[in-house]
């Protein structure tokens, strides 16, 4: 008779995931602008492992169910694109204004530089469907809120927003949760 070994718990992924963000995260001074300190994750998405576990903490980052997956313009696309595939869901692409051909729906939304549009296709969303929105690093929370707003004009609710980083300073976090009562999880505050 073989034992398998028990699936790791959530607790397990997520101290993996922060393992991995740690041991592999590149620290920028100056990036983009003086004074700034950039953490840069490519890092960890192009080695394997780090990969693995931050996608896997992701999936198990809130306890309600989810039928869909929206992936963030740009490297929320990567994340939620693996996610996905980890929980067997689908995956929406949220995009940047003008980058999706045919019938979209679009959200404007402030910066702290300017202002941005996230659009989508509606047709991609079944009404009442449940949506975990994915993305690398919640900031100002501009886009994460942008996003699950655009999503209830589609007619889905949203199960909640996983992120790899905040930045807590911010305060995105607030905004986020002004635009959904769902829970807002990150896998690494600083």
């Amino acid at each position: 008779m073989t034992h398998s070994s028990p699936a790791p718990t959530r607790a397990e992924l997520l101290g993996s995931a922060v393992t991995a963000l740690e041991q592999l995260t590149r620290v920028v001074s100056d990036f983009p602008s003086a004074g700034v300190v950039f953490r840069d994750i490519t890092p960890v998405l192009a080695d394997p492992g780090g990969l693995m576990a931050v996608t896997q903490a992701l999936s198990v980052a809130v306890t309600q169910p989810f039928d869909l997956v929206a992936g963030l313009d740009a490297r929320g696309f990567l994340l939620g694109a693996a996610v996905a595939v980890h929980t067997g869901c689908g995956v929406l692409a949220i995009r940047k204004a003008g980058k999706l051909a045919g019938a979209v729906i679009g959200k404007d939304y402030s910066l702290e530089y300017g202002t941005g549009r996230l659009e989508l296709h509606p047709d991609d969303v079944p009404a009442g469907a449940r949506v975990l929105v994915v993305d690398d690093v919640l900031a100002t929370g501009g886009t994460a809120a942008a996003a699950c707003s655009l999503l209830i004009q589609a007619g889905a609710r949203i199960a909640g927003v996983a992120v790899v980083m905040e930045l807590v300073d911010l305060g995105g976090r607030a905004r986020v949760e002004a635009a959904t009562d769902a829970p807002v999880v990150a896998i690494c505050a600083l």
